[in-house]
């Protein structure tokens, strides 16, 4: 783990392959995951295989990042994703993210440097709504699996989740930055998702410019739980970016 200075933030990160790549890969985790998750492992020593230079990050105010959770939101990680860019040298980049991180994906896709997203069972709309069984002096109060999170763990991290998360999101559509965005696009998406069915991923991806992808997991939502579905995932990201992306 390393800490990337940006001009706002201190971005704990894992780094894979050559940093002087012409290509950068930003992995992006879901609401208070990690970049320590098997899956952004797998993927991160896939795409530095293939030649990018790939960073996975802990959002600020989560996990390894400095910074307070009170300022945890969608704007929030779509400025860090911006600074990433930029802090990288603004050089083509691909936003690969999974759930929220998908969404952001999206949302930052507007960057001009960004040449393609990939979305693993990704958010297309705005966050759920506050569990009120969850709520505990105005935060909601969320636990996580430990890394390496191939399975769930019996110890947790717990993070508490501001209110002012929920209303942030609701300003983003980030199924209308999908469908302006005009790169190239690969939809990975589990059948057994319990946050969105498939069949809305596949009338989103009826909506969306080519070129792009639809891949189907056989999985739920936590696919690092299925070391079978991070082989799909990879094959999928491998035959996409030779497909569509130049390195």
């Amino acid at each position: 783990m390393n800490l990337l200075e940006t001009k706002s933030f201190s971005i704990a990160i894992n780094e894979y392959g050559n940093v002087d790549a012409t290509f950068a890969c930003i992995l992006l985790p879901g609401r208070l995951d990690t970049k320590d998750y098997i899956n952004f492992v797998r993927h991160g020593q896939l795409l530095a295989e293939l030649g990018y230079y790939v960073i996975s990050v802990d959002p600020p105010g989560t996990w390894e990042s400095p910074g307070d959770i009170d300022n945890y939101s969608t704007s929030m990680y779509i400025q860090a994703v911006y600074e990433l860019i930029e802090k990288l040298g603004n050089r083509q980049t691909i936003l690969l993210g999974h759930s929220r991180g998908g969404a952001t994906a999206m949302l930052a896709s507007k960057n001009p440097h960004v040449s393609a997203v990939i979305l693993i069972n990704a958010a297309y709309g705005a966050p759920s709504a506050p569990n009120k069984d969850k709520m505990i002096d105005g935060y909601q109060v969320e636990s996580r699996d430990l890394p390496p999170g191939d399975k769930r763990t019996e110890e947790q991290s717990t993070f508490k989740l501001p209110l002012s998360y929920f209303e942030d999101g609701k300003k983003y559509n980030p199924t209308k930055a999908l469908q302006e965005y005009v790169g190239p696009k690969l939809l990975i998406h589990a059948d057994k998702d319990e946050f969105t069915d498939l069949s809305e991923v596949e009338a989103i991806y009826s909506t969306i410019s080519q070129p792009k992808m639809l891949i189907e997991l056989n999985c739920m939502h936590d696919y690092r739980l299925s070391p079978e579905a991070i082989d799909t995932a990879n094959k999928a990201i491998e035959e996409f970016l030779r497909k569509y992306v130049s390195n």
